[in-house]
């Protein structure tokens, strides 16, 4: 009872010294009131909406960095004519024609049927933008790389194109430098001018070929050109809409000019 007494004792001088409280500062009291008032509100929950992940596209992997523009096309004298500049129906080849090359080489060289469109694609319009036979530029990176864009021999040619990034650095200069040698799009537009370059200074494809395969101090390119040229000849039946078989058989090895000249040697001692 005495603990009793003492609590309500406690409690009721607590409540006189609050009410003394609220009295000598009212605005304490209608803070109070609002604040017992004021229905209760549950915390609003935030849904962040989260964005479906998707793969990018296989053209932006494989986009080389924009190059600078390209100078106005010199006018041709009335009986000047560009180098292997390709008739209008060649030019404009039509889609059908290009799903003719994009199915067989796809199939010949094993590459997905995406890559192998990108590829034509490229090759095709880099013809049209610097005058050059497509089908030219597609035997020559079938015959060097096989369509394996990150292809790298001993001596540094690299890309489907087989293109020699030192030697040739400052033509990459507006794609990112060297380091874009291995960016199928760069490689190929870099390798078809210099493929270009060495034909127009040669003065035939023949010529061009033997210098772009490093062999124009040689008497011979050791076959490479007949095997770029018979891969043309493939292509443009191909495009044409003609059945070719996608497997060609491997032809018996012909010797080495260098083995020969040294066996000659040999037997003359």
């Amino acid at each position: 009872m005495t603990t009793m007494q003492h609590t309500l004792t406690f409690f009721g001088v607590s409540a006189l010294a609050m009410m003394a409280l609220l009295y000598m500062r009212p605005e304490l009291a209608h803070e109070a009131s609002q604040l017992l008032a004021a229905p209760h509100k549950p915390a609003p929950v935030v849904v962040v909406a989260r964005a479906p992940v998707q793969a990018p596209a296989l053209s932006a992997l494989m986009t080389a960095p924009a190059p600078a523009p390209a100078p106005a096309p010199a006018v041709l004298a009335p009986n000047e004519q560009p180098i292997l500049a390709l008739d209008d129906k060649a030019t404009h080849a039509n889609r059908k024609q290009q799903e003719f090359v994009t199915t067989w080489l796809s199939k010949r060289y094993r590459v997905a049927g995406d890559a192998a469109n990108m590829l034509v694609s490229t090759a095709y319009s880099t013809a049209r933008e610097i005058k050059l036979d497509p089908l030219l530029i597609l035997a020559v990176m079938a015959i060097e790389s096989g369509l394996n864009p990150f292809a790298e021999s001993p001596v540094g040619a690299q890309g489907l194109m087989q293109v020699m990034s030192k030697i040739h650095h400052e033509k990459f200069q507006d794609m990112g430098g060297t380091k874009a040698a291995l960016n199928p799009v760069a490689n190929i537009r870099v390798g078809s001018l210099i493929l270009k370059e060495y034909v127009k200074r040669g003065g035939s494809v023949e010529a061009g070929l033997k210098t772009y395969v490093g062999a124009a101090a040689f008497e011979t390119d050791q076959g490479y050109g007949s095997r770029v040229m018979n891969e043309y000849q493939k292509l443009k039946l191909v495009a044409s809409g003609k059945k070719v078989p996608t497997f060609t058989a491997p032809a018996a090895p012909k010797p080495v000019l260098a083995e020969k000249a040294s066996q000659e040697q040999i037997a003359g001692l």
